[in-house]
C-alpha cells in the first residue's frame, strides 16, 4: 500500500502550491471546497451529495437562492459551506462524459472558473475533487491530467490548491499527473 503522506509540488508559474491527498473532501480544512455539482444545483450523488449532507440544509438553501435556474456546464458559483469546515463551497458543473459531453474545454473550464471565483472571494486555500471522474464517467487518467494542467497554467491569487483523491485509483492517477 502506498504512503498516505501528501505529495507536494510547487507551481512556480502561478505561485500556487499544489498538493495531492487521499481523503474525504468534506473534512478538508480550507477556505473553500470545490463541489462537482450537477446543473440543477439541488444536490445529488457522489461528491455533490456528500457536500450537501455534510454542509447541511444551508448549502441547499443558498443554492436555491443564488441559482434558481441552475448553473451551466463548465461554470462555477459559490454558496455558504454550512456545517463544513470551509467558509465557502464553490460549485462547478462538469461535463457528463457518459452522456456524450466530451468537450475537454468544459472540464478544464471548471477548474479555471473555480479559481476565478476563489479570487473574487479572496480564498487562499482550496480543495478540489476530480471533476466529472465519478458518475459522469470522464476517463480517470485524463481527468487527473486536465486538473493538474489547468491548476498549473491558470493565473490566480490562490496560495494552496489541494486535489483530494477518494480512493487509491484516483490517488495514483493524480500523482502520475503531477509527475508529468
Amino acid at each position: 500500500m502506498a504512503t498516505r503522506r501528501p505529495l507536494r509540488r510547487a507551481l512556480p508559474s502561478v505561485g500556487v502550491e499544489l498538493v495531492v491527498v487521499r481523503g474525504d473532501i468534506t473534512e478538508q480544512q480550507v477556505d473553500a471546497v470545490i463541489n462537482a455539482a450537477n446543473s440543477g444545483m439541488r444536490g445529488g450523488g457522489g461528491v455533490d451529495g456528500a457536500i450537501h449532507r455534510a454542509g447541511g440544509p444551508d448549502v441547499l438553501a443558498d443554492c436555491i437562492e443564488r441559482f434558481p435556474d441552475g448553473l451551466p456546464t463548465g461554470q462555477a458559483g459559490w454558496t455558504t459551506a454550512g456545517a463544513l469546515p470551509a467558509q465557502w463551497v464553490i460549485h462547478v458543473v462538469g461535463p457528463n462524459y457518459a452522456a456524450g459531453q466530451r468537450d475537454r474545454s468544459l472540464l478544464t473550464s471548471c477548474y479555471a472558473n473555480a479559481l476565478a471565483v476563489a479570487d473574487e472571494l479572496g480564498a487562499a486555500s482550496l480543495a478540489f475533487p476530480l471533476v466529472s471522474a465519478g458518475i459522469y464517467g470522464w476517463p480517470l487518467d485524463d481527468a487527473a491530467v486536465a486538473a493538474v494542467e489547468t491548476l498549473r497554467q491558470t493565473p490566480t491569487s490562490v496560495e494552496h490548491a489541494r486535489l483530494v483523491a477518494f480512493g487509491d485509483e484516483a490517488f495514483t492517477a493524480l500523482t502520475a499527473a503531477m509527475d508529468r
